[in-house]
Formats: structure tokens, C-alpha cells, sequence
């Protein structure tokens, strides 16, 4: 079995490793008597659809009886309040500096003890789809969010007899399995936006006083990516998918936040031109000694805003969140979608909207595209150093999207750096660091810079961006020097011209990298050093800043 929820008498001691007062918290609010254990999708479903905030559409379920689903299942809505985002300011880690331990213990305390007065749902799911990295989860959610856990059960993978099966025989690891406890009514006057607590180091977390989905998601990521981190595994918030060439293959991972085009560059078809296997579009796990990968999700918890009703995709919907309901000429309730209602409207969709969907994939990377929104870089550059490569991740810029809710007065326009364009590290970002500068340096993965935004004035269009990739995939992109910086070479695009005669240019190249170098040295003393970087990222960076500098002037 890959997790441990089950202990001998003699191991359960305040010296064994895999407890601690907040696993057992949480993990014990699990076997209360207020606790119904859901036991399969079908009640999952009967209780999402006739939940009380539940919009039940006459959009039919297509895949039933492979997803485990009433026959008649139709796409349920469910919409939220004023937040429809994620929130990170809500996020508390437990081993990080500043987080006062014994406080939160009270905090969670008080909360747990508060939910025993209402009903709870139980389910079991598995994180990770090959049985070289799974582990089960565990969530537990209050009465009237039906359909957050029923989404749930889709995003993952529920335990089905099958599934039991493959979990027995995979990997073993010392771990405890992941415990997420969810009271979205709760209120503290100390958390206004609500309180995301975890316990890393032991698998638990609890999510008190939010409503969206996303936080459910995202939590399990959090702690299934710290498992992962901790066995040998890289931990990757992006998109994987493999070619199929005449000759060869070809596998490509791309890195973005939600909103960066990280989807629509993972699932893109490419028409007829060759074959395509997509792994996931949000979550994998790289395996650092074989170089194989692994996805953590069946399903896409994906935006609609750029789905109109006509969309085939549309026809794989499964639950929708934050999105509107309207009646068509036949009388039917349907959906409204493309972000009509409000900002960052969502979708689980299952698995078969990719026809060629894998779980594992045995080569090893052969690219890594980093998507940032930086409108000082052409569409197209490829990264000749692989420590640069590591160092260009780490100091990835991009801009917020309506899938997160920013708390106080923040500028979305504004570029911000999220380094490897994940935001649900549990760990010090140096071991990211290393894990991804040993995938360039030793696996002698590829490395390129993905534009997304817009190049100067002009946006870079995802056709743009697809045609690129396709080229480079082939082989026949011709990469040219990225004037005076030598680790560093672009695609020449029509349209989208670089002009290393413009000083201005050169200087507006020269603030970006000043920026990453900034953001680099600040880790040295926030919070107590705890995310500070080897010396060679900075001198990298400091090294690329000389030679604008050297452009400028001349």
C-alpha cells in the first residue's frame, strides 16, 4: 500500500514520526458520530443533485457507466458568493517561520469541536494514477456543500474496487494518507478571509471558512506534492503531453499559472498532423531517478471562459461552478458560460475530452516551457544554459488571473514573479530549485520561454504560440542569437520583431532581469532566510544584467 491509515497498537506513541497533534486532530474529527461516509458516486451524485444550492441541468453526462455515474446524470451547477477564487492569503503552514504552532492548535480545536454540531460527508479518493506514485485522501465537508464534494470525488480518483486493487500493489511509502477537513461555515474574526491550515510534514490540512472548490483542490495537491517532493518525485504544477512522430517521440511539459494558456497548450490537438497523448494539464509528479511522470488527476478542473455552448468540450462537462443557468428555444436548462456571471467560472470535466488521455508516461522530458506574461520577451526563446533554465523557472513572471482573490489593493496588470508557477509549495523553495537544475543539468531536458501576453503592444496569440511549439517539436525551428545575452537565443515570429538596436528596448530587458534579481536576493531575508537561494542563481542573473549593460552603452 503506497499510504499508512492504519497503525498496531505499539506504533501508536508521541515517537512515532507520522503523528502529531494536528494529524490526529483531524484525522479523529473523521469517526464522529455526525460523519456519514459517502460510498460511492452514484450517492455522491443523489446528494449533490438534490442539495439545496444545486442547479440540475437537462445537459446530459456522457461516459456514465465508465465514471461510475447514474444513468440519467446531468451536468449540476453550484455557484458561490462574492469570492469566486482562490484565496491565498488564507494559506498557514505548520514548520514555517512565523507560524505559531500552539495558537493554531487552539484555533483548530475550537473548530473541529464547533463542527461536531452539524453533519458531515466523508469520501476516500486517490491521488496519483500509476502505481509508481499513488496515495489516498481523505475528505470530510459539512452538510450543504454536496456538490463541492461530489466534485471532489470526480477531480480525483474515487476508490473503486479496481482502484483498491492497483493501490495495493503500488509503491510503498512511510507517509500518512492525506486527511482534508472542510467547515466552509466557519468564521473567526481573526481570519475575515478564512483560514487554509496545513500540516505538511503529517498530510492533514483543514480548510475553514471558504467555499470554492479550488481550495479543496488545491490543498490535496498541496500535501500530495509534499509527499511527492519528499520520495523522490519533482513536484510539478503544469501540463504534460507526448508526440507521436514518425520517427520518434517527443514529450513536453509547460509550467503557468491558471490563465496563462497552460491549458490550451496542453490539450491542443494539432488537427491530423500527428498523434498526441496528454498526460494532465495541472498536476504530475517527475520521477528524479527514471525520468517518468506520472498525472495526480482524472479529470480538469478548467475555466469556461472560453467555452461557448457549442463548444464540443462542452458535452464533457460534469459539475460547474460560478457559472450561470438560462433556458433555451427547447425549454432546457443550460449553461451560460465565458465568465458572463463573474470572473473565473469553472468546469470538472471528465477525463475523455482527451481521446488519447495516459496516466503514466515512461520517456523522459524532453522540454520544459516555462509560460510567462513578460512583455519584454519575443514568444519564442530558448534557454541554452540548463542552470539558466532552472533559474529562469524559479524567477517566473507572469500576471494574476480571476482564478485567485486577491486580498487588499493589488494591481492584476502588474507583473509578479511565482517561481516554477506554483504558489502551493509546503517546502523551502531551494529544493525546487535543485530538483529542476538537476532535470536540465542531468537529463539534458530542454528549455524554452513561452510569451503568452504580449510582446511589446501586441498580443502573442495562442496560434502563435501552438505554430511554435509544432516547429520546434519537428525540429525545424531556427532560433537566432537573443542579441547581447549569449545563454539565450529567440524564435524570429512576422510580426513580432526584436530590435537590440533600440536602447530602450535594452534597458526595458535589463529592469525585467533587475526585477528577478531583486526578488532572488529578497529570499535571503525573508522570513528568516527560509526560501534563501545558492549564490549561483543571483551571479546568473547578475551575470545577464552586465551584458545589457554592455549593450546599452554601446
Amino acid at each position: 500500500m503506497a499510504t499508512i491509515n492504519r497503525f498496531t497498537r505499539s506504533d501508536i506513541s508521541p515517537k512515532n514520526p507520522l503523528f502529531s497533534s494536528f494529524k490526529t486532530m483531524i484525522e479523529s474529527a473523521f469517526y464522529g458520530n455526525n460523519v456519514y461516509e459517502v460510498a460511492d458516486l452514484k450517492e455522491a451524485y443523489e446528494l449533490a443533485k438534490d442539495a439545496p444550492g444545486t442547479t440540475v441541468t437537462d445537459m446530459p453526462v456522457i461516459h456514465t457507466q465508465e465514471l461510475g455515474l447514474p444513468e440519467d446524470a446531468k451536468v449540476l451547477v453550484a455557484n458561490d458568493g462574492k469570492i469566486v477564487g482562490r484565496t491565498a492569503a488564507a494559506r498557514r503552514i505548520i514548520g514555517q517561520p512565523g507560524i505559531d504552532a500552539e495558537y493554531y492548535r487552539g484555533i483548530l480545536r475550537e473548530a473541529l469541536y464547533q463542527g461536531t454540531m452539524r453533519k458531515f460527508y466523508s469520501g476516500k479518493a486517490v491521488v496519483g494514477l500509476d502505481p509508481e506514485f499513488m496515495v489516498q485522501s481523505h475528505l470530510m465537508i459539512a452538510e450543504g456543500f454536496e456538490m463541492n464534494f461530489y466534485s471532489y470525488l470526480l477531480n480525483f480518483q474515487i476508490v473503486t474496487q479496481g482502484m483498491s486493487k492497483l493501490y495495493q500493489r503500488s509503491t510503498a511509502y512511510s507517509e500518512n494518507d492525506l486527511y482534508v477537513y472542510a467547515d466552509p461555515y466557519w468564521s473567526h474574526p481573526d481570519f475575515p478571509n478564512g483560514l487554509a491550515l496545513f500540516d505538511p510534514a503529517h498530510n492533514v490540512a483543514a480548510i475553514l471558512g471558504l467555499r470554492y472548490f479550488g481550495e479543496l483542490k488545491k490543498a490535496t495537491l498541496t500535501l500530495a506534492w509534499g509527499t511527492a517532493h519528499r520520495n523522490g518525485f519533482v513536484a510539478c504544477h503544469g501540463g504534460m503531453k507526448q508526440y507521436h512522430l514518425p520517427d520518434r517521440k517527443y514529450t513536453m511539459a509547460a509550467f503557468g499559472l491558471s490563465g496563462s494558456g497552460k491549458s490550451t497548450i496542453t490539450l491542443a490537438k494539432h488537427g491530423d498532423k500527428y498523434h498526441v497523448d496528454v498526460l494532465h494539464d495541472d498536476a504530475f509528479v517527475i520521477n528524479k531517478e527514471k525520468g517518468s511522470t506520472t498525472a495526480l488527476e482524472p479529470a480538469y478542473f478548467d475555466k469556461t471562459q472560453d467555452y461557448p455552448l457549442s463548444d464540443p468540450s462542452v458535452d464533457y462537462f460534469l459539475t460547474c461552478q460560478n457559472v450561470g443557468v438560462t433556458l433555451d428555444e427547447n425549454n432546457q436548462k443550460v449553461l451560460v458560460t465565458q465568465d458572463i456571471r463573474n470572473g473565473n467560472g469553472r468546469t470538472v470535466k471528465s477525463r475523455y475530452v482527451t481521446p488519447d488521455r495516459v496516466d503514466y508516461l515512461a520517456e523522459k522530458i524532453d522540454a520544459v516551457f516555462w509560460i510567462m506574461k513578460d512583455d519584454s520577451l519575443p514568444p519564442v526563446v530558448r534557454i541554452d544554459d540548463p542552470v539558466l533554465a532552472a533559474v529562469f523557472g524559479l524567477t517566473l513572471a507572469t500576471k494574476r488571473s480571476s482564478a485567485e482573490n486577491v486580498v487588499g489593493n493589488v494591481n492584476l496588470e502588474k507583473l509578479v514573479i511565482e517561481p516554477f508557477a506554483n504558489p502551493f509549495r509546503c517546502y523551502p523553495l531551494r529544493e525546487d530549485y535543485a530538483d529542476f537544475r538537476d532535470l536540465f543539468a542531468k537529463q539534458e531536458t530542454a528549455c524554452y520561454i513561452l510569451n503568452t501576453g504580449f510582446y511589446g503592444a501586441k498580443k502573442v496569440t495562442p496560434q502563435v504560440t501552438l505554430g511554435a511549439i509544432e516547429k520546434i517539436v519537428e525540429g525545424k525551428a531556427d532560433f537566432v542569437e537573443f542579441g547581447p545575452l549569449t545563454a539565450m537565443s529567440y524564435l524570429p515570429i512576422e510580426g513580432y520583431e526584436v530590435e537590440f538596436t533600440d536602447t530602450n528596448y535594452l534597458d526595458q530587458l535589463k529592469k525585467r532581469m533587475e526585477s528577478r534579481l531583486e526578488f532572488i536576493t529578497k529570499q535571503s531575508t525573508a522570513d528568516d532566510g527560509y526560501n534563501a537561494l545558492p549564490e549561483e542563481t543571483s551571479l546568473l542573473i547578475q551575470r545577464l544584467i552586465e551584458q545589457l549593460e554592455a549593450g546599452v552603452k554601446s
